[in-house]
């Protein structure tokens, strides 16, 4: 078992930093990804965001493995989430549904924003092979270096997204639709104190919706 733990800090608050990582895929950084579907998404009765989202990646099997002993160079990934956008944490568990018995890669992903307003990212994974043959560290070995060169793409695509969420936040956009026109934005504090825009800026549609999780408003 290989095991490798990173952490990063982004100057970006909490709300719009886990924004981007959620909305990651597709990007010219993680062309390996084919789709990414939600096939579920719930909201706990602490106020929790709980998302089960289905990840097709592609991978190029190295030269040195037996040829014939995987059909498709393609894996389904699980990847299971909570939000807790009072507490601002985000925890993210991903890990390989197929080809298990070759390499079985757990991830896991915290976000949470520090008394200075940045947020820190910190990841974990661990890296098993059960394969044999004399090629079990070898494998292990090659998807630990796989694995932090996929790392580092997917922070570059995470900082194209928070870029892209800049740009957004001055010229307000949905994703994927037309322009929308700046709707009204009124200040309110929250009872701890906190200076927050009133839910009222978000617009209408599945955009807003999900945009608003990272921005709560507590009655």
């Amino acid at each position: 078992m290989k095991f490798f733990s990173q952490s990063f800090l982004y100057d970006d608050p909490w709300p719009i930093v886990s924004l981007a990582y959620f909305l990651r895929y597709p990007n010219p950084y993680a062309a390996h990804v084919i789709s990414c579907d939600v096939i579920s998404r719930t909201q706990t009765s602490s106020g929790t965001l709980v998302t089960t989202r289905l990840i097709l990646k592609r991978g190029n099997l190295p030269r040195w493995f037996p040829q014939g002993m995987v059909s498709r160079a393609e894996s389904w990934v699980i990847e299971e989430s909570e939000v807790d956008p009072f507490g601002k944490v985000v925890n993210c568990r991903t890990r390989n549904l197929d080809h298990v018995k070759i390499m079985r890669v757990e991830e896991s992903v915290q976000f949470h924003q520090n008394p200075e307003g940045k947020t820190l990212q910190h990841t974990e994974a661990r890296i098993f092979s059960g394969f044999g043959w004399g090629l079990t560290k070898k494998i292990e070995n090659h998807g630990l270096t796989r694995f932090k060169a996929n790392l580092q793409r997917s922070r570059e695509g995470v900082s194209l997204m928070l870029s892209l969420i800049r740009q957004s936040r001055l010229q307000p956009m949905t994703l994927g639709g037309e322009s929308l026109p700046m709707p009204h934005m009124e200040e309110v504090r929250r009872p701890d104190g906190v200076d927050i825009k009133s839910a009222t800026q978000y617009p209408v549609g599945a955009w807003g919706k999900f945009k608003s999780w990272f921005y709560p408003v507590r009655s």
